[in-house]
């Protein structure tokens, strides 16, 4: 048997017990550990690290909600839960989960107010100009493309960016106040466990786990069951080769160390099925600050790919994935702008040709380009990618810049996306579709709502949502 698990004869004795034993301490754990606990389950939650938090603590702290939250009303803005799940279905990449699509969207607005009941704060201010977090502690923003070509036409746009209120970075202001419940809760937190093998008996229900906790192995039994929230693995090499090559040429690696798929691989050596493991998401944040979505990106060919004014997550998938990370952003003198994050000016010309040429992109190609979508910037019209038409003006004061948007020389930022099949309550399903007792799972450790496309705010809140729902199953299994 796989060196990730012990079968159950050969477990000898136990260090500790519990009905549930939650694997990792961040978003999804924190919500599995208190639903859990709510049920009247005796709960148990190990933690690699020192301390809880994981990627959850790390990022910028946008939780995707919607549906006619309070935020949302107080900012002004009419949502639905149709609405929203309608661009969800439409943005979240190729045959996402309906079925968990479907919950989560009718599930949103109970979900916020389940936030705020654990203390998390919200400044009921909608912020215009940022993709995610604000500059300030504002507490709604657009998160994902809404708002842009060809999700506006789906979908009512609305604001689902739901942010705690902390200026630059949410993340661990949200964490604190969920570990702090936590802490309040009956459930018991052991850090400084590094969940290392899955018990198993030889029916296939998972029984316990197994941990170093500074070199010596300990043994935890759960009665009802074990819950893997360990993050994905985006810091796992091998994996990315293996699933997600293309990842690889990202020079920002969203996740804590955590995230080396240690859970996903814990699943599959219990016989847990996998998906959409090659799904990432990249992002590309060229149009940061938002002016810059009046440029053009343009690909080695010296053609456009994608509307400007799109999330940068989208830009992100459509440069990496489609155009091998090979893309400019073409500005003029009048639009020129610094941007938010570091970038450097791959070259200047005091004419098209001249920047063609500099760029070494085929004779004719940007000056074609930029032919056609000057001739309908005139009348701010762009029927061929249709952006928005405040970001539509014609490109021709010079001299004309272009920004260095390539995977060497730029910012793009991934995580993992794919992992272990869960159903909507959690439970891990093995390749046939049945569910392997005892094991249970959420958060980037599964494959959940983005299954190939982004909007920010989407993995906290997938993560809260589905963690919530794995605690309540399992601790009244």
């Amino acid at each position: 048997m796989s060196q990730l698990i012990r079968p159950s004869t050969e477990q000898t004795r136990w260090d500790e017990e519990a009905d549930v034993i939650v694997v990792g301490l961040g978003v999804a754990g924190a919500a599995a550990a208190l639903e859990a606990s709510s049920a009247g389950a005796d709960t148990l939650v190990i933690e690699r690290a020192g301390g809880g938090g994981g990627t959850s603590a790390m990022s910028g702290g946008v939780i995707y909600l919607g549906g006619g939250t309070r935020l949302q009303k107080a900012c002004g803005f009419e949502d639905s839960v149709e609405e929203m799940f309608k661009y969800l279905m439409a943005s979240s990449g190729p045959s996402p989960d309906e079925a968990k699509m479907r919950l989560y969207c009718e599930g949103s607005v109970e979900l916020y107010e389940w936030l705020l009941a654990q203390g998390v704060p919200f400044k009921e201010v909608h912020h215009f100009g940022v993709s995610g977090e604000p500059p300030n502690d504002d507490g709604l923003v657009f998160s994902g493309s809404e708002r842009h070509h060809p999700f506006c036409d789906i979908a009512m746009p609305a604001p689902r960016g739901h942010v705690p209120a902390k200026t630059h970075q949410a993340g661990p202001l949200l964490m604190q106040k969920l570990i702090e419940a936590v802490e309040a809760s009956p459930a018991g937190v052991r850090t400084n466990h590094r969940c290392t093998r899955l018990v198993q008996e030889p029916s296939g229900e998972v029984t316990g786990v197994v941990a170093q906790v500074f070199g010596e192995e300990r043994s935890l039994r759960a009665r009802r069951g074990v819950i893997l929230t360990t993050g994905g693995f985006i810091h796992n090499d091998a994996m990315l080769e293996a699933h997600a090559p293309l990842a690889r040429a990202c020079n920002v690696r969203i996740g804590a160390e955590g995230d080396d798929g240690s859970g996903i691989q814990l699943g599959m050596a219990a016989g847990a099925d996998v998906l959409h493991m090659d799904a990432v998401s990249i992002s590309l944040p060229a149009n940061q600050p938002w002016s810059l979505k009046r440029g053009v990106l343009v690909n080695e060919q010296g053609q456009r790919f994608v509307n400007e004014d799109s999330y940068y997550g989208r830009l992100g998938e459509a440069a990496l994935l489609h155009n091998g990370g090979r893309a400019w952003l073409i500005v003029d003198d009048e639009i020129f702008e610094k941007p938010t994050y570091p970038r450097e000016v791959a070259a200047v010309g005091e004419t098209v040709a001249e920047l063609e040429r500099e760029l070494g992109l085929p004779a004719g190609s940007l000056e074609a380009t930029l032919g056609l979508y000057n001739r309908h910037a005139e009348k701010s019209e762009d029927p061929v990618f249709r952006k928005l038409p405040e970001y539509v003006q014609p490109l021709t004061k010079p001299p004309f810049g272009a920004f260095d948007c390539t995977t060497e020389n730029s910012i793009y930022a991934a995580f993992t996306l794919g992992g272990l099949r869960a159903d909507v309550d959690g439970r891990v399903l093995d390749p046939a579709g049945d569910p392997i007792p005892g094991l249970y799972a959420a958060g980037r450790a599964t494959s959940g709502l983005s299954v190939g496309s982004y909007s920010s705010g989407l993995s906290l809140g997938d993560g809260a949502f589905f963690g919530r729902r794995a605690g309540r199953t399992a601790g009244l299994a």
